[in-house]
């Protein structure tokens, strides 16, 4: 679907407020156009940005008291992986559901749409956790990141695959166009001498397979990094919307710009975060934010990207989610973002 989101606002997904019902009067008065679903990691540890999930998946342990995930990879666990995959191949997506354990965000959302007037909403925004921040942020019971384990990262793949798919249908009745987050925050370490054994084209490959899997629902793909990494593997990932800190990396994404400039000559959109999630919001006011969107895309611009083809296929987020914030900071990120969406689009 063509997609010219011309300074719209959406979020990237978490919130710090414990009452689900809160959080989602956050969304709906600050984003109506494009709000999202409330990743809410305060309320339960199964509710943080990897946990959330893992239900149906082969091997995950919840240590309850240590308020962690794991994968244990010792058992006998051939019949979960079994299930697993006879589900899988049979896109049984209610096997991969989250379930209002891991998110009463998701279904308080639900609950406040089915009741509210729709005439503002233009698209709605999921977001997964992506599998190379899963695989290499969580480990098995040797404290090994289960990314290394083939069978495994195979699994977390799929699974995320499903995930994604499973929740573009919940909020089909919505009507509208959906878009879902690839969240990936590991992929600002990728190069380093950390994951110096995790190829570039294996990136790639993973990235594209759930991509494809979200394309599937007819939905749009998006990649949030909240940290530097090197932005050509989204492209060629074949993504849609490629997001990114523009506060405090914006400038990065002029690093390449032929490959971005052909990017959004076919379509692809950036999503600027541009408000900061951090204290330094308080420093910060609608009007100087726009002055600091302003010079990094003027800087991509002076690149050879065309300024107006910037600014057609320019998306507004926060620059990261804002679980870990006070309620106050946040909805602070929330109000300027509102606020400069409102003055870029008059």
């Amino acid at each position: 679907m063509p997609f010219q989101p011309k300074c719209m606002a959406t979020a990237i997904g978490s919130l710090p407020h414990e009452d689900p019902s809160t959080a989602c009067e956050v969304i709906l008065n600050n984003i109506p156009e494009m709000p999202i679903w409330p990743q809410l990691p305060n309320t339960n540890f199964r509710e943080t940005m990897e946990i959330q999930y893992s239900e149906g998946l082969p091997g995950v342990v919840l240590d309850e008291e240590k308020q962690r995930m794991y994968f244990d990879t010792s058992g006998e666990i051939t019949s979960d992986f079994e299930k697993f995959y006879e589900n899988y191949v049979a896109e049984n997506l209610d096997y991969f559901k989250i379930s209002p354990e891991f998110s009463r965000g998701i279904y308080e959302i639900e609950r406040k749409l089915q009741e509210k007037d729709l005439s503002s909403l233009k698209y709605f925004k999921n977001q997964v956790t992506g599998p190379m921040t899963v695989g290499l942020g969580r480990v098995d019971e040797n404290k090994r990141a289960i990314y290394y384990n083939e069978m495994f990262r195979d699994v977390i793949v799929k699974g995320t695959e499903m995930k994604a798919r499973w929740l573009l249908r919940k909020f089909n009745f919505l009507g509208c166009d959906q878009i879902c987050f690839i969240d990936e925050p590991i992929l600002s370490a990728f190069g380093s001498s950390t994951y110096v054994s995790i190829q570039r084209p294996e990136v790639v490959k993973y990235l594209n397979e759930v991509i494809e899997a979200i394309h599937k629902e007819g939905a749009l793909t998006g990649i949030h990094c909240c940290g530097n990494t090197e932005w050509t593997i989204l492209v060629d990932a074949s993504v849609d919307i490629i997001s990114f800190d523009a506060f405090e990396f914006g400038e990065t994404i002029g690093y390449y710009p032929e490959k971005i400039k052909d990017f959004l000559e076919k379509g692809g959109v950036l999503a600027w975060g541009i408000v900061p999630t951090s204290e330094k919001i308080k420093e910060e006011t609608p009007e100087s934010l726009i002055k600091k969107l302003e010079t990094v895309v003027d800087n991509l611009a002076s690149k050879g990207v065309g300024r107006d083809l910037i600014w057609e296929n320019c998306l507004l987020t926060p620059s990261c989610g804002t679980g870990s914030l006070s309620v106050e900071i946040a909805e602070n990120v929330f109000d300027n973002l509102s606020e400069v969406n409102k003055l870029l689009k008059h």
